[in-house]
Formats: structure tokens, sequence, C-alpha cells
């Protein structure tokens, strides 16, 4: 009974020692803090990888497909024999592999206890290892204002802010930080091609500090990626008809193109009907179930995308816009005396009853009403005029600073006492929604601070208001050409450099491309921040910052001067033609269809005496295409002669010399006279578009 018992202790310790690592000692399996564990069934030992890689004595001697991951057998063995000798610095166990690579330390420890001891292996050519006491350390780098986070930017629960072993942050944002156990599964997972910090999205900067610090990331794809079909679902679309009454003989889940196709919801995509059991038109492809019409008061519509039908034309950028139509049929009433319209528009923002959703009533009092043209004195040409007169007053404003048409943003003191950032950002939603011009002035930087677009990219010195102090400045050091002349720059401009955060010492010439980067992100964002923070809660005015962050891309002509010209093509694709419905007069009408593009094409290249812009504001009234495109779309319809016996009382007037063009700005609304040819057409348009010019002229 005694050996029984005996061989089954010495069983059980022998099972034991084969799921302990043969370095470490430790049973211990987590991949991302041990590295693989390998278990060698004929040579009945186990061994982590990371204890491997960070043992003092042992190299990868063969191929990868040989012993462990390149690690021979015996050259592990010998390892084993050579570790056994030594005395662990924390345990005081034998068996320690890993030695301080400063070569005047003596201390050796085992994997696990070097982690309890904060050693650090950096995980490149050799991996060495350093104690306590020789390990790398990181900086803070910023100023001493700087908000601290107090949640770690990968688990999200509580952080000290404070540098240490076991708290480590990102080098480039300077605002990620995170537990290093937390940013070591995060590598472990994310692999070499998708780890990078959370809050930046920096790859580079942040991997190699990250190696130096020691965590180890493994040169694979995402663990994710490697999952065999883990994306397999989004492939599988809904497949089942939901309509009250099936009369698919062939079941709900039956599909096929017709009368029995199964078209999904177009908002939700999580019901479906076929076309013949909810009474559909077979050509009907964009049915909404009941939920989302409820949901939506009954006015389900799809968001057109900005990546479908023509993209290379700035109408069809705007048109394509996902903003959606939020204006009600009640007005807010503005009054602009004289020219004042950036007054009066911040007299209408900062109402306690100021509701965006309203339609804009506008009336100009005092002399300025004496030298505008008839034209604008009704409603919807007068509001179109106070959102230009206001759009460039904007521009003109002290919240921004720069070249005209590039503008940045300015920090003043007084307008964050008054909260004018986040007044004109309601400005510019109001007047991109209520059909005013492009935005157009926004510098690029200025757009990337706002919706970081492009994407990630780093601010440069380009991006900077020309001619400032602090622009100067910068372009010391960036022009500095040696070392020294870069040292005596800094000991010049050392008071910018310490409120930037960035007085910090210079070692080569390689540091200023690192120092103008930093003082070029301080000068643009950190110095900024709570200006660029109120002009985006300004913009969120009727969702148009939340749809600008959908799609930057295509907002960016809107807010930056990326326009392109007018052309014909453009301006005929606006109007939707109304033929009369007798077909005798919709013979007359075609070849005047014909004539209306022949003259846009003359325009175009300057072959006419007017110009595109001249019949857009005939037509409209508006001098450029409107953010939001013209409300409503424009149309086109005919003037016919009409002979005296058939005149009425709401009969169209006949001139003796020929008919002319009239206009409906209200509703964008267009009537072509009907001649018999081209010559009299043209004449005729050229006369009245000429003849309005010459009454309104532009900017009057």
């Amino acid at each position: 009974m005694r050996k029984k018992l005996r061989r089954l202790r010495d069983t059980d310790k022998s099972s034991k020692g084969e799921e302990c690592c043969a370095l470490c000692k430790c049973s211990d399996d987590d991949p991302a803090l041990f590295g693989e564990k390998v278990k060698l069934e004929e040579h009945k030992f186990s061994v982590h990888y990371f204890c491997l890689l960070t043992s003092s004595g042992v190299y990868q001697r063969g191929e990868e497909n040989e012993g462990v991951f390149g690690f021979l057998v015996d050259d592990i063995k010998q390892e084993v024999r050579r570790a056994a000798r030594m005395t662990c610095y924390g345990c005081k166990k034998k068996g320690a592999c890993i030695g301080c690579n400063v070569s005047s330390c003596r201390r050796v420890v085992h994997f696990p206890c070097g982690r309890k001891l904060m050693f650090i292996t950096q995980y490149n050519e050799i991996f060495p290892s350093y104690c306590q006491d020789h390990s790398p350390t990181q900086s803070l780098c910023v100023d001493s204002d700087f908000s601290l986070p107090q949640s770690c930017s990968i688990c999200l629960d509580s952080i000290e802010p404070v540098l240490s072993y076991s708290v480590l942050k990102c080098p480039s944002c300077h605002a990620s930080w995170f537990h290093r156990d937390c940013v070591q599964h995060q590598a472990h997972s994310a692999g070499l091609f998708f780890f990078r910090c959370t809050l930046c999205n920096n790859k580079e900067n942040f991997q190699q500090e990250m190696v130096r610090m020691g965590i180890y990331i493994p040169e694979r794809d995402a663990s994710w990626e490697l999952e065999a079909n883990a994306y397999s679902e989004l492939l599988e679309v809904y497949n089942h008809c939901d309509s009250v009454t099936c009369v698919c003989n062939e079941g709900r889940t039956y599909s096929k193109k017709g009368w029995f196709e199964v078209i999904r919801c177009c908002l939700c995509g999580s019901r479906g009907t076929h076309r013949k059991c909810s009474n559909l038109k077979l050509d009907t492809t964009d049915w909404a179930c009941i939920d989302c019409i409820n949901a939506t008061d009954g006015k389900a519509s799809l968001v057109a995308s900005p990546q479908s039908g023509q993209k290379r034309r700035l109408l069809s950028k705007r048109h394509l816009t996902p903003m959606p139509s939020p204006l009600d049929c009640k007005s807010a009433q503005v009054e602009v005396h004289r020219d004042q319209a950036l007054l009066a528009g911040l007299d209408l923002v900062r109402r306690t009853d100021f509701d965006p959703t309203h339609s804009l009533s506008v009336r100009f009092k005092g002399e300025q009403h004496l030298t505008l043209p008839s034209a604008h004195c009704a409603g919807d040409a007068t509001r179109k005029y106070f959102l230009n007169l206001l759009m460039q007053q904007i521009q003109n404003s002290v919240v921004f600073e720069g070249p005209i048409g590039s503008k940045n943003l300015a920090l003043d003191t007084q307008a964050l006492r008054e909260d004018l950032y986040f007044d004109i950002g309601s400005l510019l939603a109001l007047c991109l929604v209520h059909g005013g011009p492009p935005i157009g002035f926004f510098s690029h930087g200025l757009y990337q601070c706002l919706f970081n677009y492009p994407a990630n990219c780093p601010l440069s010195l380009n991006h900077m208001t020309p001619e400032t102090h602090f622009t100067q400045q910068v372009h010391q050091i960036a022009a500095a050409k040696s070392l020294y002349e870069l040292k005596k720059v800094m000991k010049a401009n050392w008071e910018f450099l310490e409120v930037a955060g960035c007085n910090r010492p210079v070692t080569s010439l390689d540091d200023r491309e690192a120092l103008v980067e930093d003082l070029v992100s301080f000068t643009m964002i950190t110095r900024m921040q709570l200006p660029l923070q109120r002009l985006r809660d300004g913009l969120r005015t009727l969702g148009v910052f939340d749809q600008v962050q959908l799609f930057p891309s295509v907002f960016f002509g809107v807010y930056c001067d990326a326009r392109e010209a007018m052309t014909a093509e453009m301006l005929g694709r606006l109007f939707a033609i109304n033929f009369s419905e007798q077909q005798e007069m919709r013979n007359l009408e075609t070849p005047i269809v014909s004539f209306w593009r022949h003259l846009l094409l003359e325009c175009e290249v300057g072959r006419s005496s007017i110009s595109l812009q001249d019949i857009l504001c005939f037509v409209t009234g508006a001098e450029e295409l409107p953010a939001v495109g013209l409300r409503p779309p424009p149309t086109i319809s005919f003037l016919h002669h009409v002979k005296p016996e058939e005149q009425t009382e709401n009969a169209v007037e006949c001139w003796d010399d020929g008919l002319f063009p009239q206009s409906k700005p209200a509703t964008n609304h267009l009537l072509l006279p009907v001649t018999s040819t081209y010559k009299v057409f043209k004449s005729s348009m050229e006369q009245a578009i000429s003849h309005h010019v010459h009454l309104f002229p532009s900017g009057s």
C-alpha cells in the first residue's frame, strides 16, 4: 500500500513538473504576459516562450520549425542546467536565468519574479533586460497646467496619472495613459499591424516607445483577423417576408426577382416583405417597415450616400450631403440696421426664445434700405442677401485671423468672455442650412483641427497663420542649420518654449523636426482648445457638425476654398423641365430645350453678353450656389404667344417685340420664351437678363 501511494505521489509530482516551465518553475499560461507555453511531450518538460527569449544563455540556433521556435532542445536543457546554479534576487530560489544587462549589476531573476521586481525586457535584437535601478523611464513632456486624465485609455478603470513601471503613456499625444498589463494584452491581441494609441491613433512612434518600455508586440496580424470565418455573418442579409399575410406559395423565405422578391427595409434592414404581399409596384426598392415609419413620423427616407452618383461636380457634392431639412413654417424676425448683418445675427442667436428651426424673415432698416434693389425687398431674396452679407462679416470678425479665404481661429479673450466662438459657430450652421453660400474661407489647418480631416495627419508649419509672432518664432527654430544655432534660437525664445512645454534639452539637429511639430500642435490645438470646442458646439446647431463628421471629405469643399467653376452642364442639371400636356404645345417647346442648353454652352465659353452667374442670379436671386442646394429645386416652364381673341385676365401678356423670359426667385422658377429660331431666343434672353443685371448689379 505504501509503495502504491509513493508511486502515485511520484506520478503526480512528475505530471506537475511537466506542467511547470522548466526555466521559471511557474505553471501560468497567459500568452500575453508569458508568451506561448510549449509542452514537449517526448522530452517531458514545458517552457514559456518569453522565458526562452529573455534567458541570458540560450539563443536560437535552429530554424523556426526546429525545437521551440528555433531554440534547440539540447540548448534549452543546457540553459536549465546553467540556471540551476543561479539564485533568484526575488524569491531566493535556484533557477534564475535572466540577468540585468548592465555589466556591473549582478541581479538575476526568474521571469515572473522579474515582473514583480519591475524588470523591463526590450523585445528586440538581443532582448536585453534591466532591473528597476537601470530600466528606461518616460518623461512627461507637457505643461504643468495640462489637464491629466483619470482613467486608463484601454480598460477605462481609474488610474493615477503618475509615470511608473505599471503606468505608461503615449509619446505622441501625451494624453493617453494606460496600465502596463492593459497595453500588453492589447499588443498581443492587435499584433504588429493594428497596435496603436487608442486616443491619437499614432502607430510608429507609439510602437517604438512601447518596445523601449518592455511591451512585446507579436509580428503577426490581429487575433480577430486570424479567426476562421470571423466576419461571415456580415455577408448574410435578412431574407424573410414579415407582412401580416404572405401570399407566396413557396413560403416566407422564398425570394426570386419580380413580385416575390424579398426587399428589405431601406432604413433598418431587419424587416422584409415580398412586393406582392405589401401591394408594392414591381420596381419598388425603397420600402420602409412600419416600425421605421413610426419612428420617423411617417417621413422615412434614405440619406443619400456621398459616394454615389456624380462625384466630381460641385453641385452633386452639395446635393449628396446628408443634411436634412429641419426648418418649420414658423418665422424668426431679423432686423438689420444698415449693413450690420453680424450684429443682427448675434442678436438673433442670443435671444432667449431663439429656435434654429424657424425660417428667417429679414428686414433692412436705416439708410441701407435706400441702396437695396427692389429685388432684395421681397422675402426670399432679402434673406439670401442677408446671409451673403453675414458670411462676409463673419470672415472678417475678431475670431478669425489670416489671409482672405484661408482663415485660422484667433485667440481673443474678450470673445471668450462673450462666448462669441459659440455664437459664430451657430451662425455658420444657420447660414448653411437656411440656403446661404458655402463658408469657403476656412484654412486646411482649421478644418483639420475641427474635423480631423485628413485623418491623423500632423499639422505642419505651413498650417500656421503667416506673419504672427508665434509663427515667426517657430520659423526661426525650423530654419536653424546647426545644433549651435538651434540652441541659440531656443534660448532667445525660451519663454514661448516654456509656455508650450517644449523647453527641453536638444542633443542633435535631428531633434528640430519633433520640436517644430510639438510647437505647431501647441499653437493650433492645445492653446486653442476652448475656442475650438466652443466653435464645434456652435456648429452642432441643426446637426451640422455631426453630419460633417460623418462625411468630412464631402464637406471639405463647403468649408475650405475648393470650389469649382460653374459649368453649363452643372447649371443645366439644376433645372427640371415641365412640358405642357397638349401635344401641339409640347412640339413647340421641345426645340426650346435645345436652344436653352446651347445658350448655356455659349455663356460658358464667353460667346454671349451674359454669364452663367447672371442666369443663376436672374432665376434664383443667388450669386452662387448655396451650400445645401437650391430650395425648392429649380424648374423650367414655357411662355407661348397668345392670340388676342384667346387672351384672358390670367393670360401671359404679349409684347410687340416678342416674348421675354420671366423668373420667380421665390420658387426658383424660370419661364422660357417659345420662339421660332435660336437667334430670336438668344436675343430675348440676353436683353432680359442684361437689363436685370444692369438694374440690380452684384453686391448692391
